[in-house]
């Protein structure tokens, strides 16, 4: 007894000594502040490795990597030195042994290390992870779930397990860096249910605490754009966190959510603002292709003349470095900026000739659009981007690429449709989406406009191809049941194919689902309106309907949307007052969820309508509001900031016209002569024929004026006075001429009103024409801004006759002696 006694305290006290020593060799592990302090640690004691060493010594190699700027950083050394392979054949032989957090810790080590795709012990540890999956804490899940995200399994049924786990503990997560982790990592495979619940609880979480981390909403961001979602309420929340953090943002952050701006639409001024501050202070610091090109990505659309100059020096002196990708993202931003510089277009084409096999498909034709559109001259790029699509062409199996590499290659100069192209089309035309079909149509009439059809019989082969294409389209609409998919196509389908042949069907299709319209899509449904123009009364009804049911379900930007779809086509729904009362109502107790420029459009938006709510016009109207747009404006698009700048423009003279109340003044006279200059100034011939037939109506040309500005400068076709007993009175005495521009006249100053007031019961007529553009799609209904016009015309004194384009050009008003008669009729008819 005694003996066996003895036995048992040694073997206790030498499994102590070794626990002990372990303990010890954990511990020197984990206090290494160098790789080779690890690496030795490891030489010496491999035979006394367990698995928490192996996990730990992982793990710590990755930290100290983790400490140093990523230039300075040794992955390939740590990667290739012969103990880091000691760990890995351990790692696999033990993996079995580890504890849970330990097996997810190694993974993510290992490929922060940047391992192979296919490394052995990251198979082994998913394969691990993958059995213990239910196990998993949530900080250990949401850490593996973003090692496979790393790993580009987007799609696995191992993602999908993970996002049931999420999907049954969702009300458990209480801490937005887990959510925000697993957000990211299943966001392709979840459904538009849990999408919601997702963002509903992300919403409450980052509302519930005060200090967010930048990288928290980065991926909250990151989601949004994952599943093609612009969620307002998210977005800002996002944005705020964004400002707080934009100073101590490096070059590579700040462009990545310029990115998530694009992709998502949005255009948030004051980021920019401040992006564009600190980036123009510190131009000389990015001297490297990869941070310069993110900087002329970020900077060039908004700098201004002398800072874009030094961008494009520095451009066209790194042109040579650039990598392919750079090249790609330098092209995009020169297109955005509208920048034809031949020499920086020459290095990049230069450059370009070393890339061109190295690009996929869809880069092949995003770089052919963009050469297209910056006009570059380069025949033997396109000759070799030609022979590399038609390559890709005769081997795509894919219709969205078939399509997308066909579209592209009508927009090559001296392109000529060839019988390959004819014969690809027509095979993947059954597989097609709408998008697709649209670029294939787009194509055809591009080529067949041209004249480009030389091959023998290829006309009558378009020709079939394109009745095959119509049937294809209206099949897919016909067979439409899903308002969210349609949609979800819709947004990509544009121009003159989609104008004339399928904007009716897919009117007709939208009618037939028009249950399915819900406070959740009404929005897209509203782009779709107000991008085919179409006034269609009982879909518009529909919307009204439902936005009024759920205006409280509605972020305020949705709303100013929908309004302006009523408003450019000028339609009241029935119980129009509780409509627009109830949006406005709800636009302005939110106010503050719009930028600067928005309240402008907003307000012009509901001007148009006949809304002037007082609290908006007075924000707008002040001089520190109007300051801070300036500088907003800056870094606008150039589109956008022409858009912004009309928009102030006509609520300023809307509220002077229809609001003297406010005491508003006039100051766009400027403004608007500036734009006059730089405008078309040239009289077309059918205002030239009217102005003769006007003059043999009134007895003279010096009864009638063309081209008049009026008080406020709307211009209108023709102006002329008759007295009280309905006989002209000349206008000569009228005209004021704006210098330097010929044939326009000008009644403006009220000195020059009064100078020149009309006799006693004389009235002043405006005769406009009205083309297409004043009317909604196959309709006689004017659109807002024509109705508008007329009403302030009005109010200027005016008695206006509006005379539309399909009376004037009807088969009725053929004869000079017809038009003679309906102007004189319209003329001298009586109020």
């Amino acid at each position: 007894m005694l003996c066996l006694r003895q036995v048992c305290l040694f073997a206790l006290r030498r499994c102590q000594a070794r626990t002990l020593s372990n303990d010890l060799l954990l511990s020197q592990i984990n206090s290494c502040t160098h790789e080779d302090e690890v690496f030795s640690l490891i030489g010496r004691n491999k035979a006394r490795l367990s698995e928490k060493h192996v996990g730990s010594a992982l793990n710590v190699l990755w930290q100290l990597q983790k400490k140093r700027p990523l230039p300075l950083r040794t992955n390939n050394y740590v990667r290739n030195h012969s103990q880091f392979l000691t760990l890995h054949v351990l790692a696999e032989n033990k993996v079995k042994y580890m504890e849970n957090e330990v097996v997810v810790d190694t993974l993510y080590s290992i490929l922060r290390l940047n391992v192979e795709d296919h490394d052995s012990l990251a198979e082994v540890l998913v394969s691990e992870g993958w059995k213990r999956l239910e196990k998993l804490s949530l900080p250990a899940l949401s850490k593996f779930a973003l090692c496979l995200y790393k790993q580009h399994m987007h799609f696995s049924p191992l993602i999908g397990k993970i996002a049931h786990i999420v999907d049954m503990k969702l009300d458990s997560i209480q801490d937005i860096r887990i959510l925000s982790v697993l957000m990211i990592s299943i966001s392709d495979v979840i459904s538009q249910s849990f999408r919601d619940r997702l963002l509903q609880k992300a919403e409450q979480l980052l509302g519930a605490e005060d200090e967010v981390h930048f990288n928290y909403a980065k991926r909250i961001a990151l989601f949004l754009q994952n599943v093609k979602l612009a969620y307002h309420p998210l977005l800002e929340k996002c944005n705020k966190i964004f400002l707080k953090s934009a100073c101590h943002l490096d070059i590579h952050n700040i462009s990545l959510i310029f990115g998530l701006y694009e992709q998502l639409g949005l255009d948030n001024t004051e980021f920019r603002l401040v992006a564009k501050q600190l980036l123009s202070e510190s131009i000389d610091d990015y001297n490297d292709p990869e941070t310069f090109t993110k900087l002329f990505f970020i900077l060039g659309p908004m700098a201004g003349p002398e800072v874009r100059e030094r961008l494009l020096v520095t451009a066209v002196c790194m042109a040579e470095g650039f990598s392919s990708h750079q090249v790609l993202v330098i092209l995009k931003t020169m297109q955005k900026m509208k920048c034809r510089n031949s020499h920086l277009l020459q290095k990049m084409a230069s450059t370009l000739h070393k890339h061109l096999d190295n690009y996929h498909v869809l880069q092949l034709v995003k770089l052919a659009q963009y050469l297209v559109l910056l006009r570059c001259h380069n025949l033997e790029l396109f000759d070799k981007l030609k022979k590399l699509l038609f390559g890709f062409l005769k081997s795509s199996v894919i219709p969205a690429d078939s399509a997308a590499i066909i579209r592209v290659l009508a927009m090559l100069p001296s392109s000529q449709v060839e019988e390959i192209i004819i014969n690809k089309a027509a095979a993947v035309l059954p597989q097609c989406r709408l998008p697709h079909l649209n670029c294939i149509a787009t194509a055809l009439v591009k080529w067949n406009h041209y004249d480009q059809l030389h091959w023998q019989n290829t006309s009558e082969l378009c020709a079939k191809l394109l009745q095959e294409l119509n049937d294809c389209g209206f099949q897919r609409l016909q067979k439409a049941n899903n308002l969210d998919l349609l949609l979800e196509e819709l947004t990509y389908v544009n121009g003159e194919w989609f104008e004339e042949v399928l904007s009716e069907e897919t009117m007709a299709t939208c009618q037939r689902l028009i249950d399915q319209i819900t406070w959740a899509n009404v929005l897209g449904f509203s782009f779709l309106l107000i991008k085919t123009n179409h006034r269609c009364a009982l879909l518009l009804d529909r919307i009204a309907s439902v936005t009024v049911q759920n205006i409280d379900k509605l972020h305020p930007l949705e709303i100013y949307f929908i309004l302006y779809l009523f408003s450019i086509l000028n339609y009241d729904p029935p119980a129009n007052e509780e409509f627009f009362e109830n949006c406005i109502q709800r636009l302005i107790s939110n106010l503050s969820c719009f930028e600067t420029h928005h309240l402008v459009l907003l307000g012009h938006v509901l001007a148009v309508v006949g809304y002037f709510p007082p609290v908006l016009i007075k924000m707008i109207f002040n001089v520190s509001f109007l300051s801070k747009l300036d500088a907003q404006l800056e870094v606008l698009s150039d589109t956008s900031k022409q858009k912004v700048r009309s928009c102030l423009m006509k609520l300023n003279r809307a509220v002077c016209l229809e609001c003297p109340e406010f005491h508003i003044p006039w100051f766009h006279e400027r403004y608007c002569q500036q734009v006059l200059f730089k405008g078309s100034r040239r009289i077309s011939s059918l205002r030239q024929h009217v102005h003769g037939m006007l003059a043999e109506i009134l007895g003279g040309s010096h009864y009638t004026r063309i081209s008049v500005l009026t008080p406020y400068y709307y211009e209108i076709d023709f102006e002329c006075i008759l007295d009280k007993n309905k006989r002209p009175l000349s206008c000569m005495a009228q005209n004021i001429l704006l210098d330097d521009l010929e044939g326009i006249h000008l009644r403006h100053d009220k000195r020059d009103a009064e100078r020149n007031a009309l006799p006693p019961g004389a009235q002043r007529i405006a005769l406009e024409f009205l083309d297409p553009k004043a009317f909604s799609k196959d309709s006689r209904h004017m659109k807002g801004e024509t109705a508008v016009k007329k009403r302030h015309l009005e109010m200027l004194g005016y008695r206006v006759v509006q005379i539309p384009y399909f009376e004037w050009n009807s088969m009725v008003l053929s004869s000079k002696e017809a038009k003679l008669e309906y102007l004189k009729k319209h003329l001298y008819e009586t109020q």
